[in-house]
């Protein structure tokens, strides 16, 4: 099994990296189409401005993505990442997302701090692959200005400011808001779980 960690130019693909070698799962940075398409799992970190993500476009890594979504590929996309699967996002405009969920992600409101910065409670909802052997409430690691709204395919919420999604899934498609590489054992669990998905 490889993994591939898509790198489109944003932040935080090293600790992502580190995640999965502590897990023994084989994971590669790469900016590589091919690799990409190739790849038994692929991971669209991203720490920054919804801006970023517009090289996914140039670069040629969005055909490769949605070629490998295609063919049945697993893809997990953190923080910025899963934000960018949905249509777009009130930070960049003009900018598409990927479009796999509905909707755009916007920013927190005026009465709360932001950026939404530190642990913070998830309840799950449904039966999430996910999610699969944890607990209905686990504390997770949140890093955010922006956030995604509620979908059919929200399968975690966190209250911070009025409700938002935290975790999507749809298919073999997967986005958490959060960053598991950060969020200790609970990261580390539904990192493996992602890892044993055959979609």
């Amino acid at each position: 099994m490889t993994i591939a960690i898509v790198d489109y130019g944003a932040g935080n693909l090293t600790s992502v990296k580190k995640a999965f070698d502590f897990l023994g799962k084989p994971a590669v940075i790469t900016s590589d189409a091919d690799q990409v398409v190739r790849a038994d799992k692929l991971i669209v970190p991203g720490v920054g401005h919804f801006a970023t993500t517009r090289a996914l476009w140039t670069s040629g890594l969005k055909d490769a993505i949605v070629s490998a979504i295609g063919k049945g590929t697993p893809l997990l996309g953190i923080c910025l990442g899963m934000q960018w699967m949905f249509n777009s996002s009130s930070e960049a405009h003009g900018v598409a997302g990927l479009g796999v969920f509905p909707g755009k992600s916007v920013h927190f409101p005026a009465e709360v701090k932001s950026p939404h910065v530190g642990w913070n409670a998830l309840q799950t909802r449904g039966d999430s692959r996910l999610f699969r052997g944890m607990p209905a409430e686990c504390f997770v690691y949140f890093t955010h200005s922006y956030r995604v709204p509620l979908v059919d395919a929200t399968v975690a919420t966190c209250e911070y400011g009025g409700t938002f999604s935290a975790a999507v899934e749809k298919d073999n498609l997967f986005g958490v808001q959060f960053h598991p590489e950060k969020s200790g054992a609970v990261g580390m669990k539904l990192l493996e779980n992602f890892c044993g998905l055959s979609c």
